[in-house]
């Protein structure tokens, strides 16, 4: 799992998505690497910002390159896309799993 941190400090969303860009085609191109795990940042509110949203946005866009996009709400031991994905790609251990951190996206790379 690559961890791609687009939050901290706080990025215009140009940046982000440059960097977005550059992690996929490192996961793309890795025998071994195909999970990003993007940390983005709960926002200023704990609510997400323009971050998160820039980030899911542009899952959204691409998502036809992907095998699922997790939400950091979401990634758990009960959700399909989670067990799937630890399943084919190995169950690291993950200090992120189970909590609903709303402050990250996964991205699992066809």
């Amino acid at each position: 799992m690559l961890a791609l941190d687009v939050g901290h400090p706080p990025r215009s969303p140009q940046q982000v998505e440059n960097e977005l860009d550059g992690a996929f085609a490192r996961v793309r191109n890795s025998p071994t690497l195909r999970v990003i795990k993007v940390i983005h940042g709960y926002g200023s509110h704990g609510r997400g910002g323009s971050t998160k949203e820039n980030v899911r946005n542009w899952a959204f866009q691409f998502r036809r390159r992907f095998r699922a996009i997790i939400n950091g709400e979401d990634y758990n031991i009960f959700d399909d896309d989670t067990q799937e994905m630890r399943d084919e790609c190995g169950q690291a251990a993950d200090n992120d799993l189970g909590i609903g951190n709303t402050g990250i996206t996964l991205i699992w790379v066809k």
